[in-house]
C-alpha cells in the first residue's frame, strides 16, 4: 500500500459515523504510531496514567513489524471500521 493510500485511511478514520470501541482505538493508535514512528521509543508511562499507558502498551505490542506492514494493517482496519461503522 502506498503512503497516499495512508493518508486517506488517516483521514478517512476521522470521518466514521460512531465511534469505534476502546480496543479498536487502541490498535489503530498503535498500527499508525508503528507506520509513522516505527517501534515504540519513548519509556513506558507511569503506574497512575492509565490511558498513555494502554497506548504505550498497544504500540509497543507491535515491535518488529515493519512500517510497510503497518502500513497495510492499518489500512485495512480503517476499511474494516468504514464498513461497521459507516463514513461521513
Amino acid at each position: 500500500m502506498s503512503q497516499a493510500d495512508f493518508d486517506t485511511a488517516a483521514s478517512e478514520v476521522k470521518q466514521l459515523k460512531s465511534s469505534p470501541g476502546d480496543s479498536e482505538m487502541l490498535e489503530l493508535y498503535a498500527l499508525y504510531k508503528q507506520a509513522t514512528v516505527g517501534d515504540v521509543n519513548t519509556e513506558r508511562p507511569g503506574f497512575m496514567d492509565f490511558k498513555n499507558r494502554a497506548k504505550w502498551d498497544a504500540w509497543s505490542g507491535k515491535k518488529g513489524t515493519s512500517q510497510d506492514e503497518a502500513r497495510t494493517k492499518y489500512i485495512a482496519l480503517v476499511a474494516e471500521l468504514k464498513e461497521k461503522y459507516g463514513c461521513n
